[in-house]
């Protein structure tokens, strides 16, 4: 590896701790500029920055940072810098700094410095959380991560400090939910929730309302998560990111309610909203919980869902799952639930794939209905592996009942017999396509429309003076009007 080149491999990890250390301080120097100026713009600038830093940075370079820059937060300072010291150092870090302790350790001539500004001290804080998370050291990130967002509730009214303050809120209850714990901060949660609110702090309640709905649906208490939702707001403008996930949970939500069919309009947003080259998981968990939603609307999802850079692999039970209730083969159905079972429990899907067995029962008694004219019950039971003729007449009225299919049941006879098929065109169903279709091009030029983003100051631009030749009247455009209508011959 040269030492010359500030990154190389394909995760882009820096190779020497000052390179690293050097870009830690201009991102810093940064957010001083924006504390000077007052410019929030200038944080989340910094934010996006911060990416790749967070994902490649050391321990040391950062605990050298830290013991430099935040002089007058001496507590928080040393348990950085303790849980800092905790961090394994690889062998190409140990042939750069050959003493870790050294890295790691406070001189007092010259590491500690002044003190800086709360929005400093939250980022570096907020680093060293992600740090520790990165090297699974969760136990150490939710011990700082609470003790830091303790000693930010002293800084009210700073506008620059609520993107970073909104980061460390996710850093706590990340950290906390790893290790087991989060039910004792909901309560710290749902407080800072509540004052973000008071203060419009839209940074903080979005990150802290879905840090608290998942935390619900990771407890199975969904209906404490519909109530949260719907007792709350949540502000779509501020980070594409945290709508996405919102959109996702409100879906869940609203999948173990019944409601298949907002539910698939959320999963829908969130997987267009999603990024497309990032968040491998978050876009598999979509996938799968549109998958199973849209099959419970009664429709079957197109193939190319499955088929999605780094999806194929990990939809493959709900392809299967797809293809038994395409055929509406309850056997089938069941084979492949009973196989990927674990797969489904590790997914919190498991609850709503049983729920299919219905739609096969109807997937398949459609069929049956398009190709007879008339069967009997005991047909019926055969084909669709029914326990009984009175559990398979008792499934035909049923779907006779919601609309699944058209037939009568002759009850003394045993058999069904289908009623000829009508115009569709004759029916409601065409008109309830293209409203769907014209609702959902509405919503996405109503999205288009909220995400475009203006100069600052552009509506404050005045219009340029009229010379005080072009300056007219009304009678005198009247009078130019009948002057050219006169000259018109007739």
């Amino acid at each position: 590896r040269s030492s010359a080149s500030p990154s190389s491999g394909p995760r882009g990890r820096m190779t020497s701790e000052g390179a690293e250390r050097s870009v830690l301080e201009r991102n810093v120097a940064l957010i001083e500029r924006a504390v000077e100026s007052g410019q929030v713009r200038l944080i989340m600038r910094a934010l996006r920055q911060n990416t790749q830093i967070r994902k490649s940075i050391s321990a040391a370079a950062l605990a050298k940072c830290i013991g430099s820059k935040l002089g007058g937060a001496g507590s928080l300072r040393a348990v950085a810098m303790e849980e800092l010291g905790k961090v394994p150092v690889s062998m190409e870090e140990e042939e750069e700094a050959p003493a870790a302790g050294e890295a790691m350790a406070i001189d007092e001539g010259e590491g500690v410095g002044e003190a800086c500004s709360p929005e400093v001290e939250a980022y570096l804080l907020c680093l060293a959380a992600s740090t520790l998370c990165r090297e699974r050291l969760f136990e150490g990130a939710a011990g700082l991560t609470l003790a830091t967002v303790g000693r930010l509730r002293s800084f009210r009214g700073r506008r620059t400090l609520e993107p970073l303050g909104a980061k460390l809120y996710f850093y706590l209850a990340f950290s906390h939910e790893k290790v087991g714990r989060f039910e004792s901060i909901r309560p710290t949660l749902l407080a800072a929730h509540r004052t973000a609110c008071l203060q419009h702090n839209e940074f903080a309640q979005a990150v802290l309302l879905n840090a608290l709905v998942r935390g619900l649906l990771e407890a199975n208490l969904i209906d404490s998560a519909l109530k949260l939702v719907s007792k709350t707001n949540f502000p779509e403008s501020v980070s594409n990111n945290q709508f996405c996930r919102y959109l996702y949970y409100t879906g869940r939500i609203q999948a173990m309610q019944l409601d298949y069919t907002d539910a698939y309009t959320k999963l829908m947003q969130s997987m267009r909203k999603a990024p497309a080259n990032t968040a491998l998981g978050f876009r598999r968990a979509v996938h799968k919980l549109a998958v199973l939603v849209q099959l419970l609307t009664g429709e079957l999802p197109d193939r190319p869902m499955f088929e999605g850079p780094g999806l194929r692999k990990a939809l493959e039970p709900y392809l299967r799952l797809t293809q038994a209730v395409r055929r509406g083969s309850l056997l089938e159905f069941n084979q492949v639930v009973d196989a990927n079972a674990a797969r489904f429990k590790a997914d919190k899907t498991y609850t709503l794939a049983i729920r299919l067995s219905q739609n096969v029962v109807k997937t398949g008694l459609r069929r049956l209905n398009l190709a007879y004219s008339r069967i009997s019950l005991d047909d019926i039971r055969d084909k669709l592996q029914l326990e009984s003729s009175r559990s398979a007449e008792f499934v035909c009225a049923k779907a006779i009942k919601d609309g699944v299919i058209d037939a009568v049941i002759d009850h003394d006879r045993g058999f069904m017999s289908s009623k000829e098929l009508t115009e569709v065109y004759a029916t409601n169903d065409p008109q309830k396509a293209f409203h769907r279709r014209v609702a959902f091009c509405l919503d996405v030029h109503n999205e288009a429309v909220k995400a475009m983003m203006y100069p600052p100051d552009a509506h404050k631009k005045t219009q340029p003076e009229a010379k005080p030749d072009d300056a007219k009247t009304d009678e005198e455009l009247a009078k130019e009007i009948e002057d050219e209508l006169g000259d018109e011959p007739l």
